[in-house]
């Protein structure tokens, strides 16, 4: 029998037809020296690729050493270690009582999935096309790293064929490189990691081998799919179907999988997402993709896991790509009106050391880590607070840079429930009417302004320094004075020398009335006059101790005897925290905004918690909260955002000069707000605007009020704690019976008291001798407190005069007092 007619060894049969573009090959003489190097390194690799055939594993330890003048291949690296992929970190908030996903944050766009979570027509595609002995041989493609071998020679470039086990461990590599900071060792990371060298192709196969080694066939594969790209952004199986096919990996269909398989030849020229490309685009049916895919059909047919009418019927079928982008950052926060609370949890993070030692760590751990971001915001009032901050205040208007803000937090946790603001979150390079990067409620530093002077709001922190220096809350106070020397003031922490500080009321006057009515009616110059009793220090040290702190650095606090009638600049936030601070017994606790993160493995991430310090004692806590109850009930400047719910609340109104900024700031036992209607920059007045049908000075109440009964139907509240009754009325007085006493000494005695003492310059007739005391207003024996004011009457003796002595013929009986009828 001749013997081509003799029946064939398989296993030669199948070795001979892997040959044969070995045989098929022709040796192109090198021009160069260098040429002429890079051959013999290429024949050396194909001539010890060859020798390795028979070895099987062995080949290992030998061939490749040979190729790459290597002495010892198993003395290279063996343990790969495989981190942690570049994952999607994603942001929460509560809807309905569920999580919902509200943003998504990635360097690249990866979402780890399992074996099971890929469709078989995507692995089979996949192996097919990339690696068809994969489940058959170990961790090196022999055949392709021969391939390589032979073109490295023809073309005098250090080529490679890989496995995809080899080509996991690259992606591996690689992805180490994408997660350095620094770009000088972000390239010479990808020098080592992806460069076409002999060195690295043997450390790569030595890698591969260990691989093999630790991990099943499935995981490797699986791996594999996680990591490798698709083109752009896109990583991973998983964001590739939902990218290109608006699917999961799960559902992916063979027309669809072979694309994606296709799409992993080449990224970059092979992704379906740039339509108007002219060699790979719509016109021409993304025909270098097509061609790609149609091949890998084959493939699949050859490797017998489609049939030839499932390969025909998918090749006939064009490639229609469904593009769904993935939104980065906090820009898909905007359906859930919850943009500017992304961009502030976004900053909250790239601020926390919790999250990395340094600012690139912790935009890595945001962009990388695959972290599950739980927040505190409530979708349901924050939709709430958005309806009735549009309901009044537009985004833009031609005759003012118009901004406005609301913002609420719990009491005692810092939990924020709520952020809105009237512009709509524009972060691009691009301006757009009514937009802004730029959130009202939060610091400079948290992405926020440069804060807003808050007005009469600050009034709260004169209260307490106040009550605090011994002061009640129902002394009163002379409201006549317009002119204040700085003479007049004390402060211990500053020089505050300068001319005379003029001040008017803006929302109430009167010429003495007590703190409570005060602060009631905001009559500025009450608080005025109730500065020159205090320490000016004290009120910006109670302000310091319920977490105020100015909105950015440039604008330090200052502590003038202005800063009574709020010219500091704070943004909402802070503001809201302090009143919650001091309906919260005096207890302040920084704002928070996460609850919880778990990180891509399902571990718990540390989350930096609300820190709690008394504020205030729990006495002058009261007593604010007390005296800050009578503003929004009947008579009160805020009574109109009274949602009258029987949820008691505190509040203070803030307008300052020419009307341009307003504010508003409430609490309960359970949530604390602050609403901020003004200018962002110019100097329009809102008395001189209407919105809605609302003048501009009110319109704050109008915003407020639905806002506030949302947040009592939600969280309820219960009443607040009692003062006590120094607070109330000081250290209580009993007037002395002055009657006869010469007005020096009287007066001496009264000062001595702490009571405020006026003498009537208008003498009296009396039965006190001239010169005494003839009445005092109160009377003897009346309650006094602290700085109550009495008035002195002197007697001008000639009552005094007549009774002593008496007329001719005078009877010296005295005449009987009559008995007064009873009245009605």
């Amino acid at each position: 029998m001749p013997a081509s007619d003799r029946p064939r060894n398989p296993r030669l049969a199948a070795l001979d037809e892997r040959l044969e573009p070995v045989k098929r090959f022709e040796l192109k003489p090198a021009r160069t020296r260098g040429g002429l190097i890079a051959q013999f390194l290429g024949l050396a690799l194909v001539a010890a690729v060859l020798s390795s055939l028979f070895l099987l594993p062995g080949f290992l330890g030998v061939g490749v050493t040979a190729a790459a003048g290597v002495s010892d291949f198993n003395a290279l690296p063996a343990n790969l270690h495989i981190q942690q992929f570049a994952q999607n970190s994603t942001v929460f908030a509560k809807q309905g009582g569920q999580d919902v996903p509200i943003a998504t944050f990635y360097a690249q766009n990866r979402q780890d999935v399992a074996w099971d979570q890929i469709a078989q027509t995507m692995k089979d595609a996949t192996v097919s096309a990339e690696d068809p002995r994969f489940y058959s041989e170990g961790a090196v493609d022999i055949w392709g790293t021969l391939r390589g071998a032979v073109s490295t020679v023809a073309g005098g470039d250090v080529q490679g064929g890989s496995s995809i086990t080899q080509q996991y461990v690259k992606n591996v590599e690689v992805e180490k490189c994408e997660a350095l900071t620094s770009q000088k060792k972000v390239q010479a990371c990808y020098a080592d990691a992806a460069g076409v060298t002999l060195q690295r192709k043997v450390q790569e196969m030595r890698y591969a081998v260990q691989v093999e080694k630790t991990y099943s066939k499935k995981d490797i594969l699986t791996g594999y799919l996680n990591v490798v790209g698709f083109g752009g952004t896109v990583y991973g199986v998983q964001a590739a179907a939902q990218y290109y096919f608006g699917t999961t990996a799960t559902k992916l269909d063979l027309t669809q999988a072979a694309t994606l398989a296709a799409i992993l030849n080449n990224p970059a020229n092979l992704r379906i997402d740039q339509p108007d490309n002219k060699d790979n685009g719509a016109a021409n049916g993304y025909a270098l993709t097509k061609e790609r895919r149609d091949y890998v059909l084959d493939r699949m047919y050859v490797t017998h896991t489609i049939t030839k009418q499932q390969r025909d019927a998918a090749k006939a079928a064009p490639i229609k790509p469904t593009i769904t982008p993935t939104t980065q950052g906090c820009a898909a926060a905007q359906q859930f009106n919850a943009a500017f609370f992304c961009d502030y949890v976004r900053d909250v993070i790239l601020n926390d050391p919790a999250y990395g030692a340094t600012a690139d760590e912790r935009f890595s751990t945001l962009n990388r880590g695959g972290l599950k971001i739980y927040t505190t915001l409530n979708l349901d009032l924050q939709q709430v607070a958005q309806a009735s901050l549009n309901a009044y205040v537009p985004a833009s208007r031609p005759d003012i840079d118009l901004g406005a803000s609301n913002v609420a937090m719990e009491l005692g946790t810092g939990r924020i429930v709520t952020m809105v603001q009237n512009r709509k979150f524009n972060n691009t390079d691009t301006p757009i009417d009514g937009t802004t990067a730029v959130n009202y409620n939060t610091d400079e530093d948290y992405g926020g302004s440069q804060g807003f002077q808050t007005g009469s709001t600050f009034k709260a922190f004169d209260l307490a320094a106040w009550l605090e220096s011994g002061h009640s809350l129902y002394e009163r106070v002379n409201a006549s004075r317009h002119l204040f020397p700085t003479s007049d003031f004390t402060n211990s922490c500053a020089n505050i020398d300068g001319p005379p500080w003029p001040v008017s009321n803006d929302e109430g006057s009167a010429s003495r009335l007590s703190v409570m009515a005060a602060t009631a009616e905001s009559v500025n110059t009450a608080f005025a006059q109730m500065g020159t009793e205090v320490d000016l220090c004290s009120i910006l040290d109670a302000a310091k101790a319920l977490g105020v702190h100015p909105a950015s650095k440039s604008n330090p606090l200052t502590s003038v005897p202005a800063m009574i009638l709020g010219v500091n600049y704070i943004s909402p936030l802070t503001m809201a925290t302090a009143y919650a601070g001091i309906a919260n017994n005096g207890t302040v606790c920084t704002p928070i905004a996460i609850d919880r993160v778990v990180n891509a493995d399902g571990t718990e991430h540390k989350v930096s918690k609300s820190t709690c310090t008394q504020g205030l004692k729990p006495e002058i806590a009261a007593g604010v909260t007390y005296a800050l109850q009578g503003v929004i009930r009947g008579g009160g400047t805020a009574a109109s955002a009274n949602p009258y719910d029987d949820v008691p609340i505190m509040a203070k109104t803030g307008t300052t000069d020419d009307s341009l900024e307003n504010w508003l700031i409430t609490s309960t036992t359970k949530v604390a707000t602050a609403t901020w209607v003004g200018n962002v920059s110019g100097d329009t007045p809102l008395r001189s605007l209407y919105f809605n049908g609302v003048g501009g000075g009110n319109v704050k109440f109008s915003v407020a009020k639905p806002i506030l009964k949302a947040l009592n139907a939600t969280y309820g509240g219960s009443d607040f704690s009692e003062p006590t009754d120094a607070v109330l009325y000081g250290n209580e007085i009993t007037m002395p019976d002055l009657t006869g006493k010469p007005v020096e000494v009287a007066q001496k005695l009264l000062d001595g008291l702490g009571l405020d003492v006026t003498v009537d310059p208008t003498p009296v007739d009396s039965d006190q001798p001239a010169g005494t005391v003839a009445a005092s207003d109160p009377a003897a024996g009346a309650t006094l407190s602290d700085g109550d004011p009495v008035t002195i009457t002197v007697s001008n003796g000639t009552k005094a005069k007549s009774s002593s002595t008496p007329s001719p013929g005078a009877s010296s009986t005295p005449t009987p007092t009559p008995t007064p009828k009873p009245t009605g």
